[in-house]
Order: C-alpha cells, then sequence, then structure tokens
C-alpha cells in the first residue's frame, strides 16, 4: 500500500490531522488522526468489519483510508514533487473534489508556483467559511506549512544548487516579511493608532467574521488577516531554508 511518495507526503499530513478531536464547531464531528466517525464506519462496512467507534480506529487503518480515499483520487502517484504535497494536503482538508479543482486551476509554470497558486486559492476558500473565526490562525500556519515544504522540495527537485534552493527559498520569506509589514503598517495607518500585534490582528478578523465588526472596518480586518497570513508564511519559509 505504501509508497515513497505516499510517505513523504502524509509525514507532513498527519502531523496537522493530529489524534482526538471532537470540537462542538467542527463539522466532522468525532475524529481521531485526522478521519471522521463517519468515513471510518463507511470504511469498516466497505471491509465487511463491524462498525467499532473511530477512536479505536487503527494507524494502519486510518493511513489505508488516506491512501484510497485521498492520495490515490487526488492523483497524488502523478504529481510533480511538491504539486503532490500541496494538492494531497488540500484534499485531505477540504475533499478531493477542491483539492483537484484546486491543482487544475493553478497548473502552469514552474512547479513551485503551482504549489503557491494552490495554497493561496486554498486559503482563500479557508476564509471564506464561517468558522474561520475558530480555526483560522491553525488553517493559516498549515497552509504556509504545506506552501514553504512543497515550494522546497519543487526547488530541490528542480535545482541540484543547494546554495539557490536556499537562496530563493530566503528571498520567499523576504518578500512575505515584507507584505507583512506593509499590511501591519497599512491597518496601522488606516486605524489612527500604533502598530497591532498579531494576537490582536487575529481579533479582529474574528470579530468580522462573526459579524461584529461593522462594514466600515473591513477593509482594516482584511489588512490585518493578511499581515497575519504573510507573517506565518514568511517563518514557513525562513524554517525551510534553514532545513536546507
Amino acid at each position: 500500500m505504501s509508497t515513497a511518495k505516499f510517505r513523504r507526503c502524509h509525514d507532513v499530513t498527519k502531523t496537522w490531522e493530529g489524534g482526538w478531536s471532537d470540537h462542538p464547531a467542527d463539522p466532522g464531528g468525532k475524529t481521531m488522526y485526522g478521519v471522521t466517525e463517519a468515513v471510518y464506519h463507511a470504511w469498516l462496512r466497505q471491509q465487511g468489519k463491524p462498525v467499532r467507534p473511530v477512536g479505536q480506529i487503527t494507524i494502519a487503518e486510518a493511513e489505508q483510508i488516506y491512501f484510497e480515499q485521498y492520495w490515490v483520487p487526488s492523483g497524488g502517484p502523478t504529481l510533480a514533487i511538491g504539486v503532490d504535497l500541496a494538492t494531497y494536503d488540500a484534499s485531505v482538508n477540504s475533499g478531493v473534489s477542491r483539492g483537484r479543482k484546486w491543482l487544475l486551476a493553478s497548473i502552469g509554470g514552474p512547479d513551485h508556483e503551482t504549489v503557491k497558486r494552490i495554497c493561496a486559492t486554498r486559503l482563500s476558500f479557508m476564509r471564506s467559511l464561517n468558522i474561520w473565526n475558530t480555526f483560522g490562525q491553525g488553517w493559516a500556519r498549515r497552509v504556509a506549512d504545506i506552501e514553504a515544504k512543497g515550494v522546497a522540495w519543487a526547488l530541490t527537485a528542480a535545482n541540484d544548487n543547494r546554495d539557490r534552493v536556499k537562496q530563493q527559498l530566503g528571498e520567499e520569506a523576504n518578500n512575505a516579511r515584507s507584505q507583512a509589514g506593509k499590511q501591519a503598517g497599512a491597518a496601522a495607518g488606516a486605524g489612527g493608532g500604533g502598530a497591532i500585534s498579531i494576537d490582536q490582528g487575529a481579533q479582529l478578523g474574528d470579530w468580522l467574521l462573526a459579524g461584529v465588526v461593522s462594514v466600515a472596518f473591513a477593509a482594516l480586518a482584511f489588512l490585518i488577516i493578511r499581515a497575519v497570513i504573510n507573517t506565518h508564511r514568511a517563518s514557513a519559509y525562513e524554517r525551510e531554508a534553514a532545513n536546507v
């Protein structure tokens, strides 16, 4: 069942899926290793096995479900290095149909640019969800990590010059950090105050999406959310550059 490509991508994704979860705001309900109880029960029935709580799922069962229902349908086995991670993780987190749609809309040019486009579209979708105010910070960190790793993998696959890859990742980090600074500065100016922290920005974004902040503050909140996102992106690229 396992392949090298699947293992490499899944080892990243599983760190974000975690273990047991039953968050009241999560429409998936009870979840173990990222597999919902509904998905687990359906899979057990297909296997001709008795249904049991998802809390009892084994790691081997979870990985078989990921391989059969997400990795293969997302096209992972045939995708370029880096693009496979971005597409697979998006498919696990938001559904295979969306992952494939975002991939097809992003193909073109160097593979690392395809990775960036997939992640940008994915994050835009996430920000449109009502539960962003609950899960947005975690999602932003996750997508930033996937983007930076996917870009690093794609650049490394296309270029055997380690120093050049490190330089390109550093440039991505600097660009994201610069964008975050400009967006935070613009937000501070629009708000008529001083600098705004990441936590304050996230809170304002939460309020906006919860309908508490008036429409007059929409542009301000947008700038702050973008600053938060780009700060996470900069940190993720810096980590990948340090690991090259």
